[in-house]
């Protein structure tokens, strides 16, 4: 029995090998949106419909403050809103609507004194009650869920879930994963798409990943009407609580330094020269 496990064990690590040689030729593909290549071992459908799970199985477990509770509830559905429509109709003007496909937008407000925001494969957002206190009115909200709203179109989470599969799981189908190792792959979902409450386990997003979100949820927010100089006032306001506990969840992933600041002020005044009011 001590033999065959030793053998299974060496043949998955060959498995792992080899489809990391593989991974260059047969798993990059080209993004839409940003005109990147990335890395991208299981289709954005499959990625969706585990969106789909994970956050409904997400609500279940926390508590949601309803629209009819809350006029922060209000203001999380009426900005998700203002944005998805701001998103869809940007990217249908340059012949990306289809890049839609299958998505389904909801946003929930949770109850909860963590500093997060987050946006799943499909549309599905979460935004963290603690949050509020620093994005303060609707344009700060629109910033944050905007600069989320990037990440997932440039598929930056799914880089991130793609290379924990690949270096943790051997680079399996996700079915055969969610079946033989949900837990695992449950949890290298969670943790890719920032949704994981103990900061120290997530994965941080890579300098030029922030930058093009910051970029991109500038345009979101501007062209859903709201001011974009509200992403000053915010990553500031991020910046000097930076050494508080309860703001450690969203630092984490989305480091603030004055590199960031400038470049924000920068690309403000170039989105504000595009789309003049």
């Amino acid at each position: 029995m001590k033999l065959y496990s030793g053998f299974y064990l060496m043949v998955m690590e060959l498995k792992k090998i080899l489809f990391l040689f593989f991974i260059p030729v047969n798993a990059c593909t080209h993004n839409a949106f940003t005109g990147k290549k990335q890395l991208s071992v299981y289709p954005e459908s499959e990625m969706q419909i585990m969106a789909s799970e994970q956050y409904k199985q997400f609500l279940d477990a926390h508590k949601v403050i309803a629209p009819q509770e809350s006029l922060d509830a209000v203001m999380v559905q009426q900005v998700g809103e203002r944005l998805k429509n701001a998103v869809i109709a940007y990217y249908t003007k340059r012949g990306l609507a289809k890049q839609f496909s299958g998505y389904q937008w909801e946003y929930h407000l949770i109850d909860s004194k963590e500093v997060n925001a987050w946006c799943m494969p499909g549309g599905k957002i979460a935004v963290y009650s603690g949050l509020l206190f620093f994005t303060k009115d609707e344009s700060g909200l629109a910033i944050v869920l905007g600069h989320q709203i990037a990440h997932t179109l440039a598929k930056h989470g799914n880089e991130r879930m793609n290379q924990s599969m690949v270096q943790q799981l051997g680079g399996i189908a996700l079915s055969v994963a969610q079946a033989s190792q949900p837990a695992e792959t449950q949890g290298l979902f969670m943790n890719a798409y920032g949704v994981e409450s103990d900061a120290g386990s997530i994965i941080p997003f890579s300098r030029n990943q922030e930058w093009e979100a910051d970029s991109l949820s500038l345009q979101f927010a501007m062209l859903a009407g709201y001011d974009p100089h509200g992403a000053i006032s915010l990553w500031e306001g991020m910046k000097k609580a930076s050494g508080k506990k309860r703001i450690m969840e969203i630092i984490s992933i989305h480091p603030v330094d004055g590199k960031r600041i400038e470049n924000l002020e920068r690309d403000i005044e170039q989105v504000e020269k595009q789309h003049p009011e």
